[in-house]
């Protein structure tokens, strides 16, 4: 049985946020130069570019692409057949605090009610699976408020169909408007129940391809095409860019409802994945 200990973890957690603040991934910033190429509208065009000027810079100086650095999530898959000599959530929360301390990143945690920093940005929300295997995989993720603060939950009813749900995700993203900076990334998780939508329309957003599923994938594509209709833009200034992309995961639900979560995120698009 392979043995993981609490220095891999702090080791590797503390490069991954370094990497995740200051250099967006090859998917993300792939996807804003096609954008860029693609779109039509002047000011959207001037946008776009800054945006990749600005991500540009942040990789080559290795500072935060944004001033807010985030609240860190975790998604760790842990195989069987693996043993951890730690406990993995004090590892990660460890690894956070020296992160955010020592690269000089904004610390954005805080009480939710006295509102008092707790000057680490710890804790880290985590979410553990198990699977098969004898490693431990961490994808790690910087989530911003700005997008953060736009996403929803609906329970919709059965009868709602396919149409509530891409009705909802338009009615989201038009009332959204420019706060959660886009040009966007889509997060949706469909079906489960009231924990388990949100959860899933989180994970979706760690995804760099559209479903294997080809009916989920045409909705998909078809629910990304809607949102660029809308000419929200980047920056909610107008144009054709509002989604970059739109994942979707699903899960089976009880007969009468119709859970629907929709996670929003910026272009500061800022996960990394690890494998221990």
């Amino acid at each position: 049985m392979k043995e993981i200990n609490a220095s891999q973890i702090h080791e590797a957690v503390v490069k991954a946020i370094n990497e995740a603040a200051c250099k967006l991934n090859n998917f993300t910033f792939n996807k804003l130069k096609q954008a860029l190429e693609d779109e039509s509208d002047s000011l959207s065009k001037s946008i776009l570019s800054d945006i990749i000027k600005n991500s540009c810079l942040a990789r080559d100086e290795m500072i935060p692409m944004c001033q807010d650095t985030g609240i860190v999530v975790v998604f760790a898959k842990l195989g069987y057949d693996a043993h951890l000599t730690c406990d993995l959530y004090d590892a990660i929360n460890n690894a956070v605090s020296e992160a955010y301390t020592s690269f000089y990143l904004r610390k954005s945690v805080a009480d939710p009610i006295t509102r008092v920093n707790t000057l680490d940005n710890t804790p880290a929300i985590v979410h553990v699976t198990m699977v098969k295997g004898d490693s431990l995989e961490l994808t790690i993720a910087l989530k911003g408020a700005g997008s953060e603060n736009m996403s929803k939950l609906k329970m919709l009813n059965p009868t709602d169909g396919v149409q509530g749900i891409i009705n909802f995700v338009l009615e989201t993203i038009k009332e959204a408007g420019g706060r959660p900076c886009p040009p966007l990334f889509i997060g949706i998780g469909i079906g489960g129940d009231f924990e388990k939508a949100p959860i899933m329309a989180k994970e979706a957003l760690m995804q760099e391809h559209n479903s294997d599923n080809e009916e989920i994938k045409s909705l998909e594509l078809k629910i990304k095409d809607e949102i660029n209709k809308l000419y929200v833009g980047p920056m909610g200034l107008g144009g054709s860019t509002t989604a970059l992309d739109v994942f979707i995961k699903t899960s089976p639900c009880h007969i009468a409802s119709l859970p629907v979560a929709i996670n929003i995120q910026c272009h500061a698009n800022r996960h990394v994945k690890v494998v221990l």
